[in-house]
């Protein structure tokens, strides 16, 4: 698997995928989630395939989410794929896990695509929010879903209305990850979950996954999500919007309107 924004390299029946934008922190533009969705196909594809590793170039970021200005400036004339940010957000016919190995901050689209996959390991060194509150968005790419399952709606809200920061140590304690390691240590006990999850059957493994799957599809998040997107489409008519995005790419402060 050869791509321009991305890494996939094959270890045993483990695929290890990089985000490899490191110059913008791993921030995921048009082309970059077409390939990701691209590799995600792939993998589900490949029978010798059974688990996959997600982590980020370098050694600051695992994703600082969306790239506002490539958003900004137009980029790309491709079209955004229907399986969402990373290609994993609406995602719901994977039926292989997914670990995400948190290497630096995950902000944004970027918190989003760990909250996607199905086990969440961090370094000591990781910084997880959904900021995108400070910039005129909100994290419609299942961050309100996701976010609210996994740690309950109080949590949640305060996090996704403040757009704050969270420590490592602080989204263990909450339960937005499964385990946190010294930094140098991430991705040994990455691949060793990887090959833990590998030791089981793999069919009984999809097997649970698929009702994973269509649980999130009975409670309404499939649909929740689908309907984020209409209601980012209507915020992206607002003042504010256009606001937050030009601040951002102009380093300053946003003077919103509320309009």
């Amino acid at each position: 698997m050869s791509y321009d924004f991305i890494t996939a390299e094959k270890k045993g029946n483990v695929l290890l995928v990089t985000m490899n934008r490191p110059d913008v922190y791993n921030a995921v533009h048009v082309d970059m989630h077409n390939e990701m969705a691209d590799c995600w196909d792939t993998f589900a594809a490949d029978q010798d395939l059974w688990v996959a590793v997600l982590t980020g170039a370098g050694d600051k970021a695992f994703c600082a989410g969306n790239d506002l200005k490539a958003t900004a400036a137009g980029g790309s004339k491709a079209k955004m794929t229907n399986t969402g940010f990373a290609g994993l957000s609406s995602r719901f016919d994977l039926e292989k896990p997914i670990i995400a190995a948190v290497n630096g901050f995950a902000m944004g689209g970027g918190f989003e695509t760990a909250l996607s996959c199905d086990i969440i390991l961090a370094s000591d060194q990781a910084k997880f929010a959904l900021p995108e509150v400070k910039v005129g968005f909100f994290a419609a790419a299942s961050g309100v879903q996701r976010l609210s399952r996994y740690i309950g709606r109080l949590a949640a809200q305060e996090m996704m209305y403040t757009g704050r920061t969270i420590l490592a140590d602080e989204a263990l304690e909450l339960g937005c990850v499964n385990a946190v390691y010294p930094h140098d240590e991430l991705m040994t006990k990455a691949m060793e979950k990887a090959e833990q999850l590998c030791s089981v059957s793999p069919s009984a493994v999809k097997a649970t996954k698929r009702v994973l799957n269509d649980m999130y599809v009975r409670d309404g998040m499939k649909d929740s999500i689908a309907y984020s997107r209409e209601v980012i489409g209507d915020l992206a008519k607002t003042e504010d919007f256009k606001e937050g995005v030009n601040a951002f790419v102009e380093k300053r402060a946003p003077n919103w309107v509320n309009k």
